[in-house]
């Protein structure tokens, strides 16, 4: 990269952090959800006035655990966080964007949008099979709370919709009438 080019990247970067503006891009993963994390922790060290916090998600998913920090720090920040999912919005990324605060949660029209059931790709001895099994079952438990709170629909209809036995691709209508989004951008 040239020197040029560093030097532009870095004002769109100070330029969009001057503006509450973050992006979450990739897997969802230990160091970009930290770079999250920390960007929501810094801006609420300012409490005087509440403000609009915006976080681009475009992500095919991953780490479930990962997701859940970033969606308890969203929910305890003191200020509204606006989530626009764009591009990809799949599996744990689909929670994320579901847990903006209502009234400020997009969607992109021609998003790539999924949701499934917790999964994870585990063997090893008996003890262990059931230690996991009640720790994924512990997690879908929380997936549901979590789109339990977002969308007000009954357990029933979240694994009818959204969490069932495949994967669920859905169109931006469909998440928004699901109450997953507010909107269609």
């Amino acid at each position: 990269m040239k020197q040029t080019d560093f030097n532009v990247q870095e004002r769109i970067d100070s330029k969009l952090f001057e503006n509450g503006i973050h992006f979450l891009t990739g897997d969802i993963e230990q160091e970009n959800i930290d770079a999250t994390i920390k960007w929501i922790v810094m801006e609420n060290l300012d409490l005087r006035s509440q403000k609009t916090l915006t976080l681009y998600v475009n992500s095919s998913g991953g780490d479930l655990y990962n997701a859940f920090a970033l969606i308890d720090t969203m929910r305890n920040s003191h200020h509204k966080i606006r989530t626009i999912g764009i591009g990809s919005v799949m599996s744990a990324a689909f929670l994320i964007v579901a847990s903006g605060t209502k009234g400020e949660r997009y969607i992109a029209k021609n998003a790539g949008i999924m949701c499934h059931q917790y999964s994870d790709e585990t063997a090893g001895k008996h003890h262990d099979l059931k230690a996991q099994m009640r720790e994924g079952e512990h997690c879908h438990n929380r997936m549901l709370q979590i789109l339990r709170l977002a969308t007000g629909l009954p357990n029933t209809k979240i694994k009818s919709k959204l969490l069932t036995s495949t994967d669920s691709y859905l169109t931006a209508e469909e998440i928004r009438d699901l109450g997953v989004v507010d909107q269609i951008i």
